[in-house]
């Protein structure tokens, strides 16, 4: 008895070793992926949004995989460099005009605030005072918001570099995308025999179904959202007459893409309209950009939701609000995986209690043999 005693407790620790092995590995494998959760979201997003499309391309090229992938890449890569090449520009262009307007109230001081902005309803008075102080004192201002302006500096900076980091991660989840295109069903043949061999045919093969849709979901929604804002800016552009309206369409595709939203661009062309005297539709992009802003929040969760196929609705809906409020970007796809994986573990379970209820009850219905 002791020994078989001796024996279960030595067993027992051996086991409770390689789990807190196991889990010690999986920790540092975490940790060294982290850095590449990022592209790794990127990736999925252009993998799964792409996937039809790629595969009439290959149809297109007969069933020549790799040149397809080159083509996908170069076409994805250049949708992306534009708005980047149009930011440096602009940039550029946005410098050169300040240094000239500083030079300018250098020169002649402060110019006047339009009419139309004094005369605004409630704010009108409050930014005409701050104002005066700036023309009758600009250095005594400078020196009393100091903290303030070097708060927006910075923020502006790492807004800068953010973008820029952000659409390295674009490129490589690009490339990445591109051989996960190319290998196809091949490259999910070992998660999906580790699945069936953990959980059996069954749950593995319905496990791994919600995961993928989960996926499909957050990664239609995401691409969905950017592409309806991009038309719905492009057309609020063209209404108002703003130059390279379609370039800028493109750049706030990719912003809401990358999940930095449409005021990036729109902000700028407020204050460059308002400036300019444009006093009608300075207050047209303002109301339309408020529009932009309310779809941006608002129909990404739903229209990951709705694509949810068997997922309920309130399961996505949660998982993407509750992912994106916790982790940022990538834990819209963390939620939504989170609790896709839940719900159908707990289904699966609730299932086979009903089935096993049910078998019970069949047996004790059926009539017992006469002696």
């Amino acid at each position: 008895m002791n020994k078989y005693m001796q024996g279960n407790s030595k067993s027992l620790i051996e086991t409770v070793l390689v789990l807190l092995l196991l889990i010690s590995l999986m920790w540092a494998l975490y940790d060294v992926l982290k850095v590449f959760l990022g592209v790794m979201t990127f990736a999925l997003i252009f993998s799964v949004s792409f996937a039809r499309v790629f595969e009439r391309l290959v149809r297109l090229l007969k069933n020549r995989r790799k040149l397809a992938a080159v083509i996908y890449s170069v076409l994805l890569i250049a949708l992306i460099a534009l708005p980047s090449i149009f930011i440096v520009s602009a940039i550029r262009t946005y410098i050169r005009d300040a240094i000239h307007y500083i030079g300018q109230v250098r020169a002649n001081g402060i110019p006047a605030l339009p009419a139309w902005v004094v005369e605004l309803p409630t704010v009108g008075p409050d930014i005409a005072d701050f104002w005066s102080q700036l023309q009758s004192s600009p250095k005594g201002i400078v020196a009393h918001h100091e903290e303030q302006i070097m708060f927006a500096l910075r923020h502006i900076l790492s807004s800068g570099l953010d973008i820029l980091t952000t659409a390295g991660q674009v490129i490589l989840g690009i490339f990445i995308s591109a051989f996960f295109l190319v290998s196809g069903a091949q490259i999910m043949a070992p998660i999906k025999l580790t699945a069936i061999h953990l959980l059996g045919r069954r749950n593995g093969l319905t496990l791994l179904g919600a995961t993928a849709q989960a996926i499909k979901s957050v990664s239609m929604g995401v691409m969905g959202t950017a592409f309806i804002a991009a038309v719905l800016a492009w057309i609020g552009l063209a209404i108002a007459g703003v130059e390279f309206s379609l370039v800028l369409a493109g750049l706030i595709f990719f912003l809401v893409l990358i999940q930095l939203g449409p005021l990036l661009v729109w902000v700028p062309l407020v204050v460059w309209s308002a400036v300019q005297g444009h006093t009608g539709v300075t207050i047209f992009l303002i109301i339309y950009g408020i529009g932009l802003l309310v779809i941006d929040a608002f129909l990404k969760p739903v229209l990951i939701a709705k694509s949810g196929g068997k997922l309920p609705f309130l399961v996505l809906f949660v998982g993407v609000i509750g992912g994106l409020a916790a982790w940022g970007f990538t834990g819209m796809f963390k939620g939504a995986i989170i609790l896709a994986i839940s719900y159908t573990l707990y289904s699966s379970w609730l299932e086979g209690k009903r089935l096993s209820r049910k078998r019970e009850s069949r047996i004790f219905k059926q009539p017992k043999p006469l002696a």
